[in-house]
This record gives structure tokens, sequence and C-alpha cells, in this order.
């Protein structure tokens, strides 16, 4: 049973995607385009569940099928799409979740709304708070119980995707 806590945030986290996206680099070669840290422990200040969100942006995401077994032996879990098309998603851990992994085709969408969602919550202070006390709450009245945890965030995670999007393509054309 994968526990839900949320703890402060930790300046260590960037060392931890650092060596971690140098592994990913190397594994993926010149099928890689650029690997981000994202999700919460890439926001300097956030409360976070202290797990390392990297995307990895590629040329074809059809190659990265062909590296699962690689991605095993570095002792990740494939998910497949896991529920978002043309990602393919890997973590690291069972019930304690260490890192996951995102993998989208460059020009995905989902890239764009994962910067846009890290750099909104960097750049106003008001709703990086808002985000974290959702996230204290939420871990609070679910210890135990990740997808109602995930579930309780969503519509907020949604909504400020949608309007961090309009701001950081905007702030793109400046």
């Amino acid at each position: 049973m994968r526990q839900v806590k949320v703890v402060p945030y930790d300046p260590a986290w960037i060392t931890r995607f650092e060596e971690e996206a140098e592994k990913l680099t190397h594994l993926f070669g010149d099928r890689i385009v650029e690997i981000h840290h994202i999700g919460s422990t890439s926001v300097p200040g956030l409360d976070a569940k202290p797990t390392i969100d990297i995307m990895p942006v590629v040329r074809m995401i059809e190659q990265v099928d062909e590296l699962t077994g690689h991605m095993e032996a570095l002792g990740y879990r494939s998910f497949g799409e896991h529920g978002i098309q043309r990602r393919r998603f890997f973590a690291k851990g069972d019930d304690v979740r260490t890192v996951h992994v995102h993998v989208f085709e460059a020009g995905d969408e989902g890239v764009t709304r994962h910067l846009a969602f890290r750099e909104y919550l960097k750049a106003f202070p008001d709703v990086r708070e808002t985000y974290a006390a959702l996230k204290r709450a939420l871990a609070n009245h679910h210890p135990t119980d990740i997808e109602s945890y995930i579930q309780g965030k969503q519509e907020w995670v949604s909504e400020t995707e949608r309007v961090a999007t309009i701001w950081y393509m905007a702030e793109q054309t400046n």
C-alpha cells in the first residue's frame, strides 16, 4: 500500500534529478532531445511527495519501447501510456516511489503542459502556496489512499494547467 506523505521542499531533490537524468540521458542516447525536472519537486518552496518527476523529450515516442528492458535493468517498471496517449511512463519503487519518468515526443502538448505548470508555480507564490495547502490537506485526509489523493487535486490541477498554459504561451511570445 502506497503511503501519501507530503513534505517540505528539499533542495537535495535537484541533485537527485541530476543524477537520474544523467543515467537516462546516457541510456536514451541520440533519441533524446531534452530532459526536464517537472512536478512538485522541481518547484523551489513547494511541499511535495518526495518523488522526482523527470520528463525526457524524445524524437520518436515509439523508440522508447525498445528501451523498456534497459529501463527495467535500472530499476524501473514500465506502465506503457498509463492513461495519457503517446506518453511512456516508468516508475522506480513499488510501495515507496522514488522516481517517475514521463516520456513525451517533441512537440507533444504534454511537454508544454508540464513546463507551463512548473513555471507558473515558480512565478506565482500565492498559487504555489494554495497548491501546497491542498496537497497537505489531501495527504492528511488520505494517508494510505494515493488514488483519492490524486483525484482530490485533479480538478484544481486541470484548471491551473489550463491557465498556466495560456500564461506560458504568452510569455514565450514576449
